[in-house]
Parts: structure tokens; C-alpha cells; sequence
């Protein structure tokens, strides 16, 4: 039997195999806010599958790695059917910058338990993990979070966009448009800008961005102003 072969059936095989998809699982936010003065805080976490158990393991992220900074209990445990739990997200690292929002990120992955049946047959299960922004907010911050989607500004230079974030939160921008050509979704950082890798048409730009609930705020049009006078 010649490679091409050999390859060819591994690949059919592989299409043909049976999965189990670690389904059920549900946060109880799309995103989470710490204040700087809480010792920790707590999110829900629920089991909605009514047959199924799923080993649970929890962690945070920062800077595309684990965090030493966030602690998160427990991080491992087994959900039953239809059962509900929390986890508890504690901050346990150095001080943090005091006039801006530090961004993290809490990763959940969820495995299936493997019934006797597919334990007997080659199957292939699937951990799912579900990733959502934690954002850890100084207390010392007087803005106003639920406005700040309108502190937003807008510069271009030649067919290229920049968001001008000077607020002390991350703004993360949805459903954004330049003379009714859709633009990719950006977070931006506080107190800074971004500029967006798509060349865009001149004409009106219209936004909405997300607020700390998981919403969307209304749809907007943005203020375009010089770059140079603009304040960081």
C-alpha cells in the first residue's frame, strides 16, 4: 500500500469517527468585573445538561499566559447534571496601575464524562473551553463606565481608521462602519488608540461598543476629529 493511500484512508476514517461534544456548560456572564476594592468575587456556573457530567477546570490568563496574579477556586471540580456552582476569583498579585482597568482573561474547560458506551468504541471526545474578559477596575476611578462609549474619537490618515480611546476602561467596538462598509470588531486599550489594519471609504462612521452587562450600547455616529488634537 503506497503513503498516498495510507493517507487517504486515515483521513476517511478520522471524517467517519464518532464525537462527543462537551455541550452544557454555562457562565453566568460573558464578562467579569473586579473592583480593585473587593477581596474576591464569584461567578456562576451551571451544569444544563440533564444526562451528562463534566470535569471542570478554571484558570486565568494574562499576556497570553496563566496568571500568577489571579487566583481562581477551585480549579478543578466535577459538575453534575443539572447542578450549579461558583467559582471564586480572588487577586492575590502586586499592585496594579491605579488610573486604568487591567485586562485578564478566565478560561473554563469543560470535559464530558465518557458513558460505557463510547468507553468500549473509539471515540474521539472534545474539551470546550469557554474564554471571557476579566476586568480588574481601581477603585479609584471616578469616571463613569456606562458613558464611555462616548468619549470615543475617530482620526484617518489617507484610507486608514484610528480609535481614540481616552477613557480609563477598555472599550471593545462592535458593529463599526465607514460609509456603510462594515469594519472589523476592536478592544482598545484605556487611555490609548488603535489603528485598524483595513483600509476604509470616506463617509459617516457608526458604532456601538459593549458595556459591562454583556450588552450592546446604541448604535452611534462617531466624531471624527484632526489626530493631533486629539488627547491620548
Amino acid at each position: 500500500m503506497n503513503n498516498h493511500f495510507r493517507w487517504l484512508i486515515i483521513a476517511l476514517l478520522l471524517c467517519c469517527s464518532p464525537f462527543s461534544y462537551a455541550g452544557g456548560i454555562v457562565l453566568g456572564a460573558t464578562r467579569v468585573i473586579y473592583p480593585s476594592d473587593q477581596k474576591q468575587i464569584s461567578l456562576s456556573i451551571r451544569n444544563s445538561d440533564g444526562k451528562k457530567s463534566f470535569l471542570i477546570q478554571s484558570w486565568a490568563e494574562e499576556d497570553n499566559k496563566k496568571s500568577r496574579n489571579i487566583l481562581i477556586t477551585p480549579p478543578l471540580m466535577v459538575m453534575k447534571p443539572r447542578r450549579e456552582n461558583t467559582l471564586r476569583i480572588i487577586y492575590v498579585g502586586s499592585a496594579l496601575p491605579v488610573d486604568r482597568e487591567s485586562l485578564f482573561w478566565l478560561s473554563v474547560k469543560s470535559v464530558p464524562e465518557k458513558s460505557e458506551a463510547l468507553a468500549e468504541s473509539n471515540t474521539l471526545q472534545l474539551a470546550v473551553v469557554s474564554r471571557i474578559k476579566l476586568f480588574y477596575r481601581p477603585d479609584a476611578l471616578r469616571d463613569d463606565p456606562d458613558s464611555a462609549w462616548q468619549a470615543l474619537r475617530f482620526s484617518r490618515s489617507d484610507t486608514q481608521l484610528t480609535v481614540h480611546n481616552p477613557t480609563p476602561f477598555w472599550i471593545t467596538v462592535i458593529n463599526l462602519s465607514v460609509g456603510g462598509q462594515a469594519i472589523d470588531n476592536v478592544m482598545v486599550a484605556p487611555r490609548s488608540q488603535q489603528t485598524l489594519p483595513q483600509r476604509v471609504n470616506s463617509g459617516d462612521i457608526f458604532y456601538q461598543t459593549i458595556n459591562d452587562y454583556g450588552a450592546h450600547t446604541p448604535k452611534t455616529r462617531g466624531a471624527m476629529q484632526d489626530a493631533a488634537a486629539i488627547q491620548p
